[in-house]
């Protein structure tokens, strides 16, 4: 059986709320309060558990926040390697305006870790036999940027296939290492990493650029309302949105991925998977606040997608 591992490092317990008007300098009443297991490698775990797939979830805990975190984690049937921290788990906030339809989301920088704290993170990396290892969200503070490269080349160099979903120098140090299988930029962060702005001929010209030289094997990019584009040595497949009367975003760029890397454990090549995540995308962005997307909404959108192949 195939198996994946996620890592969260910086995992949250993520808070979301509805009000009807956001005024600064005045109390902002709030409604429908949910809170959620949150953070890049939580969220990808969740997801691929809700798709059907059985991931390991590794990820660092601490604090009273992290009492709370362990509980709702405990809760999901995921099989779970916690680490503990000194200081406590970050709390992130979406607020859904109800007059404007914006929201608001508010992401601290979350608890500062050692390196010490950080080794049986190391050590598990290094003993798994997982075939994919799936490193998603930004670092904690304290943690060296080259990180989730270290661990990048760990896996590459046992042959399972690495994926890391992250933006800034801790991404920057992934490529430039190498030995990564995907990675899922929006077009934003790619455009970070390229440091210029970029047309959809040239998001697909960096991102063969990328390919060319190493950094990465597969590149998805998110396009926002243009949908996504794949790139790797074979092909350049762009799929357009999937549009949905959208409640949130929370957590959507974190589904793309979860749905692919489950698509792949179930044997489908990376176009399909890659379909898949443009889908899980939507069906997440059909949810409230932290919800993330419902297995029979991303496969009831993979197939409407499906269908509409052959009229594009």
């Amino acid at each position: 059986m195939t198996k994946v591992l996620c890592i969260a490092l910086n995992p949250t317990i993520d808070v979301s709320c509805d009000a009807e008007r956001v005024q600064s300098m005045h109390k902002t009443r709030t409604t429908n309060q949910r809170q959620d297991p949150g953070g890049g490698g939580v969220n990808v775990a969740r997801v691929i558990s809700e798709l059907g797939g059985k991931p390991d979830l590794a990820y660092l805990s601490g604090g009273a926040t992290g009492v709370l975190l362990d509980a709702f984690l405990n809760e999901t049937g995921i099989k779970l390697h916690r680490y503990s921290i000194e200081y406590p788990v970050r709390m992130a906030f979406a607020v859904h305006e109800e007059t404007s339809g914006i929201e608001y989301r508010f992401v601290p920088e979350g608890p500062e870790v050692t390196s010490g704290e950080l080794q049986p993170v190391f050590d598990l990396v290094a003993q798994t036999d997982a075939d994919y290892v799936v490193a998603s969200g930004s670092l904690p503070r304290g943690i060296a940027e080259d990180t989730y490269a270290k661990m990048g080349a760990i896996v590459a160099g046992r042959g399972a296939r690495f994926v890391v979903d992250t933006s800034g120098p801790a991404l920057k140090a992934a490529l430039d290492k190498g030995g990564v299988f995907l990675f899922k930029p929006s077009l934003g962060e790619l455009e970070k990493l390229a440091g210029r702005s970029l047309d959809e001929e040239g998001v697909r010209s960096f991102a063969q650029e990328l390919v060319g030289k190493g950094a990465a094997e597969n590149i998805a990019v998110t396009l926002g309302t243009k949908g996504a584009l794949l790139v790797n040595a074979n092909q350049a497949m762009r799929v357009p949105a999937l549009h949905v009367s959208a409640k949130s975003a929370v957590g959507a760029g974190d589904s793309f991925v979860g749905a692919m890397v489950w698509s792949l454990i179930e044997g489908n090549s990376i176009g399909e998977a890659f379909r898949l995540g443009v889908s899980a995308g939507a069906a997440t962005a059909l949810t409230s606040g932290t919800e993330l997307c419902r297995r029979a909404d991303v496969l009831s959108l993979y197939e409407t997608e499906k269908a509409g192949r052959g009229t594009r």
